[in-house]
């Protein structure tokens, strides 16, 4: 969200695009305003060679994810990753390891960066919850064809050469 007055004494700001970065400035305060990333929590859950996706309901509403969402300030990404997928599915989960982090420029207004880590069922009942319609396990050769983020899609490809090769 781009500002037009200094929420710190209310001058108007001055945008500047420098390169590919955005900020604005105040020419009172002296203070910049950059506009980052959010960082986005991901935890892949695969049984029998299938994975567990969402059918979402908010944003990108009937399109189908790898369960996910924002860090909250204050939070570790872990805990995070486990909240999300809690809210998202039901499922409580034990983390194993981290499989990988990408940009995602899919929605050049709203940038984030996303970790995806690798994770355990470990108690709850598969139920879709917040931003969800439908949890299932879905194979990973034959993903839904409207999935919501394109980095998932790339976080599935390097999966199934890790699950779908052996």
């Amino acid at each position: 969200m781009d500002f037009k007055f200094c929420p710190l004494c209310g001058t108007i700001l001055n945008s500047k695009i420098t390169n590919l970065n955005k900020s604005q400035d105040c020419k009172i305060c002296k203070k910049t305003f950059y506009k980052n990333p959010k960082p986005g929590v991901s935890v892949i859950i695969i049984e029998d060679k299938k994975i567990l996706l969402v059918r979402r309901t908010g944003s990108y509403r009937g399109s189908w994810c790898i369960p996910c969402g924002y860090l909250e300030y204050n939070e570790d990404v872990r805990s995070a990753a486990i909240r999300e997928i809690k809210e998202e599915t039901g499922l409580e989960v034990k983390i194993t390891g981290l499989f990988n982090v990408l940009s995602n420029f899919h929605d050049l207004n709203n940038q984030t960066v996303g970790i995806w880590f690798l994770g355990k069922r470990i108690g709850g009942n598969l139920s879709a919850g917040s931003d969800a319609d439908l949890a299932v396990f879905s194979p990973l050769d034959k993903l839904p064809d409207n999935m919501a983020f394109p980095s998932d899609l790339k976080i599935c490809d390097a999966l199934k050469t890790k699950y779908l090769i052996d």
